[in-house]
């Protein structure tokens, strides 16, 4: 009986709240689906509790007749984002003050514009539904003191100030379906710094890397870092950290994957020092594989656009990332295409989803199925739409 491919594979979330679970529950969701439309078999378990490590699954498949195993581990920093978010209506309404001074003042503002405009539009747009829902408190809080004015300055002034209160708090409470206070914490927190990552992520970041260690030391067939959006460059400076800390040679195959990233939202920002160098030294290692996944139907994602040679420090000697698109008007059905219009969480998350006309991609395929990544691009080239034009004037 053939030997069953081995695979490790740590997923980086993006700026997620969400605990892990739900990552496995969609997983098992959607892996079921995907199994069944590409006709292979896909099986599901959770991993066996082990407080050195983090929230894992194990995946069992069998791919044109090749079985494979692999473990999957969610590398959690939701907590961090969690306390990111634990900010009132008034410390919100500061943060958007702060982070639109830092993104114009820097001038990151405008050469993220040169790029992609669905991305911009969706920075934009938690900076205008805030903005929109202070205005409408203003006007609420001015028509209650004008009808009040009768009742004496010192009545109507705290009925004006509750009445606009009342509006922003409302707007408060609309979140889980606007998603405006969520998005503005999301760039507030890549803002913060000037692109630096703060200290706790720092932290967080040197205990991925002893996880990553610890997977290579398992001599799997494969170790396959994915990150997901805001956490694409933080599976880029996980990667470089390792190659930093000195890789040992002839271990398994080392791959990094990338999908629906944001990377130009941090790597344009002035004290994003660190994360270019990153960019750098990745992307010229040569015993590595990085596939870098978008698709321009994401507008929250900076679809094909090579983050290296965007962010200035690519070069002649830049071997990575390869760039595909998901193409989505393609791998998608019209049907499941009318499903997600207008729906702009639910594509940007397609990508860990079940594609119902699968092309190359396939989220499951890549993650549990018996060939590296490097063996299922290969010969691959890169998207003829993928854009290479710096952005950024010096590294």
């Amino acid at each position: 009986m053939t030997a069953p491919f081995r695979r490790r594979v740590l997923y980086l979330p993006g700026f997620d709240p969400i605990p892990p679970r739900r990552y496995r529950e969609l997983y098992r969701r959607e892996g079921a689906e995907q199994a069944r439309l590409s006709g292979y078999e896909l099986a599901l378990q959770p991993a066996p509790p082990d407080p050195a490590r983090g929230f894992a699954w194990d995946v069992r498949t069998r791919i044109a007749a090749q079985p494979a195993e692999a473990r999957i581990e969610v590398l959690v920093w939701s907590d961090i984002v969690q306390a990111q978010m634990q900010r009132g209506i008034a410390g919100t309404y500061l943060q958007l003050a702060r982070t639109v001074w830092t993104y114009a003042a820097t001038g990151t503002l405008w050469r993220l514009a040169r790029l992609r405009r669905g991305p911009l539009i969706a920075a934009l747009y938690p900076v205008a539904v805030l903005l929109c829902q202070l205005l409408l408190a203003a006007l609420a809080a001015a028509a209650v003191g004008y009808g009040a004015a009768g009742l004496g300055l010192w009545l109507a002034l705290p009925l004006a100030l509750a009445a606009g209160w009342s509006v922003l708090a409302l707007g408060r409470r609309l979140d889980h379906r606007l998603f405006a206070y969520y998005l503005l914490h999301d760039y507030a927190f890549t803002a913060a710094h000037g692109g630096a990552y703060p200290p706790a992520l720092e932290a967080r970041l040197a205990e991925f890397r002893a996880t990553l260690q610890a997977a290579l030391a398992e001599e799997p067939d494969e170790v396959l870092v994915v990150g997901h959006s805001s956490g694409a460059y933080l599976a880029v400076s996980l990667v470089a950290d390792l190659i930093r800390a000195g890789r040992r040679k002839g271990g398994p195959d080392l791959s990094l994957m990338t999908i629906g990233q944001v990377v130009p939202m941090a790597s344009f920002l002035p004290k994003a020092r660190r994360l270019r160098a990153d960019l750098a030294l990745v992307a010229r290692v040569p015993d590595l594989f990085w596939l870098d996944v978008s698709a321009p139907g994401d507008a929250c994602c900076f679809a094909l656009c090579d983050p290296v040679a965007v962010s200035g420090v690519g070069g002649p000697d830049q071997r990575w990332p390869l760039v595909i698109s998901a193409a989505y008007r393609q791998s998608l059905s019209p049907e499941k295409q009318r499903q997600m219009r207008h729906r702009w969480f639910r594509r940007h998350f397609q990508y860990l989803c079940a594609f119902d006309r699968p092309g190359d991609y396939d989220y499951f395929a890549v993650t549990a199925g018996p060939k590296t990544l490097a063996q299922r691009f290969a010969g691959r080239k890169q998207s003829p739409g993928r854009i290479t034009r710096p952005a950024l004037a010096r590294p």
